[in-house]
């Protein structure tokens, strides 16, 4: 699968050898405060089968792909504050055929009993980029999946450049707000979304602030795009069965 677009001065492209890939999850939960068929045997099977898929050569949170031999807990993003989703997130897996067969175990060991998700999986495409400040808590996630629009399908190859450097400016801007980019991955094999952006940020602040810098670098004028942010928790947390 070739690049749709080149390498810049903040993104290069995933050594070849890489066969990475993003499992992106979008998930409503099924009731709104009330018990329900997920119950605490389902929670202790996901529990088992996370610990399982890290063993595997799973990455179980954002932080994971910036820091894999310090992995962490697996985290996700509690985004209903903000959105549909109750719960957003992605994790990386070693294959795609993993990829594929990992998110039905997940589902078939209680997930599906807690929440309806959208799943989005997709190949490694540039490498991750951390901010260019101190080593800070960044306890928000934001993600950007993003399609290339009819204007980009009309551009000829100098102005696709040409917006290629600008975006790089905006990106340069994202780390001087002290952003970690977990570099970029490709949706479109299977998906409407052509990719999916990851950042780690200290808060929604600082989210609005970068955005603010794409628009001003006409990032938007060949995408359509849809943003998700959300607090980071441990799914530890994020997925015990609701108690009467």
């Amino acid at each position: 699968m070739t690049l749709l677009t080149g390498e810049t001065e903040v993104f290069s492209s995933q050594p070849l050898a890489s066969s990475r890939c993003v499992v992106a999850f979008l998930a409503k939960r099924q009731t709104a405060g009330e018990p329900a068929i997920y119950q605490q045997a389902d929670y202790q099977q996901l529990m088992v089968l996370f610990d399982q898929l890290e063993q595997e050569g799973w990455l179980l949170s954002f932080r994971a792909m910036f820091t894999p031999e310090h992995p962490g807990p697996a985290m996700a993003m509690e985004s209903g504050f903000a959105h549909p989703w109750d719960l957003s997130g992605a994790f990386e897996a070693p294959t795609l055929s993993a990829a594929i067969s990992g998110t039905i175990r997940i589902e078939q060991a209680g997930w599906a009993r807690l929440f309806t998700t959208e799943w989005l999986i997709g190949p490694r495409e540039f490498a991750t980029v951390k901010g260019s400040g101190p080593n800070i808590d960044r306890e928000w996630g934001f993600m950007a999946f993003w399609e290339w629009n009819d204007a980009w399908c009309e551009a000829t190859p100098a102005e696709r450049q040409e917006y290629d450097v600008e975006c790089d400016v905006a990106f340069k801007g994202d780390l001087a707000l002290n952003v970690n980019i977990a570099g970029r991955h490709r949706l479109d094999w299977a998906h409407n979304w052509h990719h999916l952006g990851i950042w780690e940020i200290a808060g929604p602040e600082v989210a609005d602030r970068a955005i603010t810098g794409h628009e001003e670098a006409a990032d938007f004028m060949f995408t359509t795009s849809r943003h998700v942010i959300g607090r980071l928790r441990p799914l530890t947390e994020l997925l015990l069965p609701v108690t009467c």
